[in-house]
């Protein structure tokens, strides 16, 4: 009977301690899974916390490639900007220059193709001149025909902040060209427009025009 009852107390004791065994193993094998595996809300509060401080702290600053761009993008509207920051006056003598180049030599055109002379006149008191035939009448504009040939820079919206300076050719202010093209004199006329200034060179003799 004494021996029973020991038998049983051992079987218990061994029951017991392989029970607290699996126990402890449960608990092991539950903390590893959470570890491995969290649950859905901790993974969306994880989740949660990595946006919001991905859009919490925006980039500080420009990347070097962005400033070069920038400073591109300037460069170049700089430079479109430049020539359209030319003043009117400017642009206004340029033209008024060729155009007076371009009418001595039509005048002196005429001259060799008629046969007769032809003159060049010009007023700088009212900034205008024109062209006339050896009879001193004014012609006709090739192209205007129903308009004299007569350029009037005061009432040219595209001309009227140039004036005519001078005009110098042999102390008159007329130059006239023979049946040869060859002008009576050499002289110059000067135009300004605001602190720009031009010079136009008829050359004595071949009657050779250029601007300066």
């Amino acid at each position: 009977m004494r021996l029973e009852q020991d038998e049983n107390k051992k079987r218990r004791m061994m029951m017991m301690k392989y029970r607290n065994r699996n126990i402890e193993t449960e608990r092991r094998l539950v903390t590893m899974a959470a570890l491995i595996y969290p649950t859905a809300k901790l993974r969306h509060s994880h989740v949660e916390r990595r946006a919001g401080h991905d859009y919490a702290s925006p980039r500080s600053g420009f990347t070097i490639v962005e400033l070069i761009i920038v400073v591109m993008i300037i460069a170049i509207a700089a430079l479109v900007a430049i020539p359209m920051m030319s003043s009117a006056a400017s642009v206004q003598i340029r033209s008024a220059s060729n155009m007076i180049a371009g009418d001595l030599e039509y005048a002196r055109s005429m001259a060799i193709s008629r046969g007769q002379k032809y003159s060049m006149v010009f007023d700088p008191g009212v900034e205008s001149y024109k062209i006339v035939d050896e009879a001193g009448i004014v012609i006709k504009h090739p192209v205007k025909t129903s308009f004299d040939y007569i350029v009037d820079f005061k009432n040219d919206g595209r001309l009227n902040k140039v004036d005519i300076a001078n005009a110098n050719f042999n102390a008159t202010t007329s130059v006239q060209f023979d049946c040869l093209g060859s002008p009576d004199s050499g002289g110059t006329v000067g135009l300004q427009a605001g602190t720009t200034t031009v010079t136009i060179t008829v050359e004595h003799v071949t009657g050779y025009v250029s601007i300066n």
